[in-house]
């Protein structure tokens, strides 16, 4: 069986951010690469939107960008502007089809279905399968969303909905977000962060009709694309291992408080390109060891109080809207963070620290 110098197990996007990465920066003209992925096709399957407070390779990806955008609980509404650092949506499509076309043109790339069908013996591998042992006490953050298409205009396109929290909360927390893409289509999502214990909190089909109908007035429209998943909001099992390095969501990319993960797995992927003559060396790339300690703490307070959790989101952008988003997206500098602090019941958060 033929061997390769990288594998990268996992083909969606944080394996093909590091594959483009490295073809780009023609890290792969004498080495050669192996991309494991079972998938038979690609095609649209996600939509990945953050705020850009970095660059990144995947501008012509995007497929909205916002400047403005609220938050909401019943009876109250939060109008704020990111103009500094707009809030963009990557279609995964565009994604996939830009990078494979980079990658056919590189003899040295190969795709597999299976890592049995190569010799990885002595290859160094970037492993993005992130290994989740099953536990009834673990959070997720679980979403359904579809496109929809209405017969006249009815989306606002300039401002988008982050987090409207009007909606039956199960007892967990659970809120619906809104990307109008123009001002007849936009997507619509039902999001829950809780334990998934509870299989009612799944009926999607029926919160997202519930929503558009009776929360928007909307009765004309239909469906063009679905989107289902889940994003776990816990570090997966991650085991040092020699010529192997984890990478996205299972190399603790994703934000916990967030599920933030696109523009993380960016940089990671310029530090693996920037250091792979001497990759097996290197120190394990993190997001800052405070944004975990701070995460922890909230979604303590998030698990133990989720009834709190709409106010809590509410108050928290009441903060300038720069240092919320940076604060959001790892960026943020400790007076920034104090500020955000501040703003957050503090019995509830005291008493998390000792759960």
């Amino acid at each position: 069986m033929k061997e390769f110098d990288y594998i990268i197990i996992g083909g969606g996007c944080a394996g093909l951010s590091l594959a483009y990465e490295l073809e780009i920066h023609e890290k792969l003209k004498d080495k050669t690469l192996a991309i494991i992925e079972p998938r038979e096709e690609y095609k649209k399957d996600k939509t990945w939107s953050f705020w850009k407070v970095a660059s990144h390779n995947f501008e012509d990806c995007v497929k909205k960008s916002w400047e403005n955008f609220t938050v909401n609980i019943p009876k109250k509404t939060n109008h704020l502007e990111c103009a500094s650092y707009p809030y963009q949506s990557i279609d995964s499509g565009l994604f996939y089809e830009k990078i494979n076309n980079k990658l056919k043109e590189n003899k040295n790339i190969s795709f597999f279905k299976d890592i049995s069908e190569i010799n990885s013996t002595n290859s160094f591998i970037f492993n993005s399968v992130p290994s989740i042992k099953k536990n009834h006490r673990n959070l997720w953050q679980h979403f359904c969303g579809v496109e929809i298409e209405t017969q006249n205009f009815f989306f606002d396109d300039e401002i988008f909905n982050l987090m409207d929290f009007d909606c039956d909360q199960r007892e967990s927390v659970h809120f619906f977000y809104t990307l109008p893409y123009s001002k007849t289509k936009g997507l619509v999502e039902t999001t829950w962060l809780s334990k998934m214990n509870d299989s009612s909190q799944k009926d999607y089909d029926n919160q997202i009709k519930d929503y558009l109908e009776n929360h928007l007035n909307l009765k004309n429209y239909k469906i063009t694309y679905k989107e289902e998943g889940a994003i776990p909001l816990f570090y997966p099992t991650y085991e040092e291992t020699k010529n192997k390095i984890n990478i996205g969501t299972a190399g603790g990319m994703t934000r916990l408080s967030t599920g933030y993960t696109f523009l993380n797995i960016q940089e990671h992927s310029k530090y693996i390109c920037n250091n792979i003559e001497n990759i097996s060396k290197i120190k394990r790339f993190e997001i800052n060891k405070k944004y975990q300690f701070l995460d922890d703490v909230f979604l303590r307070v998030l698990d133990k109080h989720p009834e709190k959790m709409p106010d809590i989101f509410f108050k928290m952008f009441k903060s300038s809207p720069k240092t919320i988003i940076k604060f959001l997206s790892n960026k943020s500098n400790y007076f920034e963070d104090l500020s955000i602090i501040f703003k957050m019941p503090k019995i509830a958060f005291i008493k998390a620290l000792f759960y």
